[in-house]
């Protein structure tokens, strides 16, 4: 029981967004306040992109990067796990999948890199949306589950979803923000867009599409890499039948919310299909020796380049 919302510790936690709003006004006047920010567009330097059912954790003094951020979330969630005092800070963008393993694995990384250092833990949650069909109720639910089991405070300090995250147009449900970035260096929390979602996006992707349930850490804070893999997947059985079919159709059978996706939706996931289809086997073509692939921001830049070595 160590879930903390306006300042008290919870003997339960809410079951569904409503009631946590509906029992907790002050969040009302904290997502209003949340939704007023102009959305920054923000560029790849210096940025670390998390794509779906991925985490990444880092400290303010990390010299590499300055933005940790997501997006492209409808039915997903966002959390952001903040450490008051030290500035170690995660960022996962869950789908459902491993939920509970994931915020287990955070909050473990955050607590290990603060020891010492007096503070809370903050939880910020952003995304998801009141669709038809509760996946994002769901999902919330999920989460406040495994924040609660968990052994130590947490304040829940945003809670951008449900109703505060929608809006109706010609009748239909929209989230109204897709995504949301931090500035390490500061705790600024800021609704956010990115072009850029970070190397080898279409592999990335394939795993998901091909049922790699598990929420991968993809950053070691510590030497400044970007980690890719190894991951293996099944052969995607009619690949070639899939990018034989007009967009509407992949829209339609591949999107949990067609209506309300972005635009860049299908053209992603003909590139992950294309990559699938060039490479049935990534334990063979990709992953070759089961080596990952390991990226750093070039010093000049801010970009991402591939290093060929193994670190130790």
């Amino acid at each position: 029981m160590v879930l903390v919302i306006d300042n008290v510790i919870q003997e339960e936690h809410p079951p569904d967004s409503r009631t946590l709003f509906i029992n907790h006004p002050s969040f009302k006047d904290i997502n209003n306040q949340f939704l007023s920010i102009q959305p920054k567009v923000i560029g790849p330097a210096c940025l670390l992109y998390v794509q779906q059912r991925e985490m990444a954790v880092t400290m303010s003094y990390d010299k590499s990067i300055n933005i940790i951020g997501s997006d492209d979330v409808t039915t997903c969630i966002i959390i952001i796990l903040r450490h008051s005092g030290s500035g170690a800070v995660g960022l996962a963008h869950l789908d459902g999948s491993c939920t509970e393993e994931c915020i287990i694995n955070m909050v473990l990384k955050v607590q290990e890199l603060s020891l010492g250092v007096q503070g809370r833990l903050e939880l910020h949650l952003i995304g998801g949306f009141s669709d038809m069909r509760n996946y994002s109720e769901d999902l919330f639910f999920a989460i406040m589950h495994a924040f609660h089991k968990q052994n130590v405070e947490i304040d829940l300090k945003l809670a951008c979803v449900g109703e505060f995250n929608t809006i109706i147009r010609n009748n239909v449900r929209w989230p109204i923000l897709y995504g949301v970035g931090i500035n390490i260096k500061t705790g600024e929390i800021f609704p956010a867009n990115f072009p850029d979602k970070g190397p080898e996006k279409a592999l990335r992707m394939a795993r998901q599409l091909t049922g790699g349930q598990q929420v991968l850490d993809v950053y070691d804070y510590s030497s400044g890499l970007l980690k890719i893999g190894p991951f293996n997947y099944e052969p995607l059985r009619g690949v070639d039948l899939w990018l034989e079919q007009p967009d509407e159709f992949i829209l339609q059978h591949l999107s949990t919310i067609p209506d309300v996706e972005p635009p860049h939706f299908v053209s992603e996931i003909r590139a992950a299909l294309k990559y699938i289809q060039d490479n049935p086997f990534p334990a063979v073509t990709v992953f070759r020796e089961n080596k990952p692939h390991y990226y750093r921001k070039d010093e000049n830049t801010g970009l991402w380049v591939q290093v060929r070595f193994e670190p130790y």
